[in-house]
């Protein structure tokens, strides 16, 4: 491939990632019953603000028809905000020297596909662990969504147990996310009903007695180090959304300089997160956040008046 094709090259491997990152996104979806939502859809500026109305159940009460006549308290009709935020991310630079890449000049669609397919999955791995990362992070805060066992191993049980915070809703979950070693240590306690049915990179969905199981060695699954956590975040359908940010940039440079002409590829993308019944905090979280802002749970405030409209659940256990 002649290095005035770089251009070309390039529009060909953006279009490329965008329609494998797609089909990738369609199947998660569909597989995972929708507990974690990566979309195509759009993300401008820095945060997307939604309003709600607040729950009124407690304006609900009890009347004595042969009591005195009192004033009743108010119940205040009040609009909530949910909010949305973009995060950044990056992908290489990718380095190579034309002149030793023959192949490329034959079949230029080879590095297309093997581009492409690495930074669709390197985004799709980024948005999904940064959805479980403030997944973990705000339903932890929540005492009265999270079950500690305090021992280990985590079993079955356990998971149950924390699906008991949600009570009569707890049929809402619909999925449950937990790492590879705590997948396997449930398989060893004779859970083997495991048809697989998505997998891709370092991420699979399987299915566990009726109900879907994504697995994913995700960092905030698993404590390590003193004090070390297993935890199993049991989630609603649209627990977490995640937006297409729309605005993939790649670019290739060739510089002169040295021995042999180097190429260079390199990648900006961006995507929204929300999480279903918590709003971004913008005035303690600010914009653009790194991954210890995400992982900061005062920048995760509950909005929804009951716990049972929320994301979901955590289960977690001593390693």
């Amino acid at each position: 491939m002649a290095l005035s094709d770089m251009k070309v090259f390039n529009q060909y491997l953006q279009s490329a990632t965008i329609e494998t990152l797609a089909q990738m996104v369609e199947k998660f979806n569909a597989a995972s019953a929708g507990s974690i939502v990566l979309t195509a859809d759009g993300f401008d500026g820095d945060f997307m603000q939604q309003s709600f109305w607040g729950a009124l159940h407690a304006a609900q009460r009890r009347v004595d028809r042969y009591a005195t006549n009192t004033t009743a308290a108010a119940t205040a009709l009040a609009q909530l905000q949910h909010n949305s935020v973009k995060v950044a991310g990056g992908f290489g630079p990718i380095s190579w020297e034309p002149a030793q890449l023959t192949w490329v000049q034959k079949n230029p669609s080879e590095a297309i596909e093997v581009i492409s397919r690495n930074l669709a999955e390197a985004i799709m791995s980024d948005q999904l662990n940064t959805a479980i990362l403030a997944l973990v992070t705000a339903i932890e805060a929540q005492a009265t969504a999270t079950f500690d066992t305090g021992t280990g191993p985590m079993a079955y049980a356990d998971i149950n147990s924390a699906h008991a915070k949600f009570g009569d809703s707890s049929m809402l979950i619909v999925a449950d996310v937990m790492d590879g070693a705590m997948y396997h240590s449930l398989i060893g306690l004779n859970l083997a009903n495991t048809p697989q049915l998505f997998q891709a990179a370092n991420v699979t969905v399987v299915e566990i007695l009726g109900k879907r199981v994504v697995v994913t060695d995700a960092a905030a699954l698993r404590e390590t180090g003193s004090g070390a956590e297993a935890k199993v975040l049991g989630l609603v359908a649209g627990a977490a959304i995640v937006h297409d940010g729309s605005d993939l940039i790649t670019n290739i440079e060739t510089s002169n300089g040295a021995q042999r002409i180097a190429t260079t590829f390199q990648a900006d993308y961006s995507f929204g997160l929300g999480l279903k019944g918590y709003a971004w905090d913008v005035t303690n979280g600010g914009k653009s956040p790194d991954a210890t802002d995400l992982a900061t749970a005062s920048n995760w405030d509950k909005v929804a008046t009951s716990i049972k409209h929320t994301a979901g659940v955590l289960a977690k256990s001593d390693v």
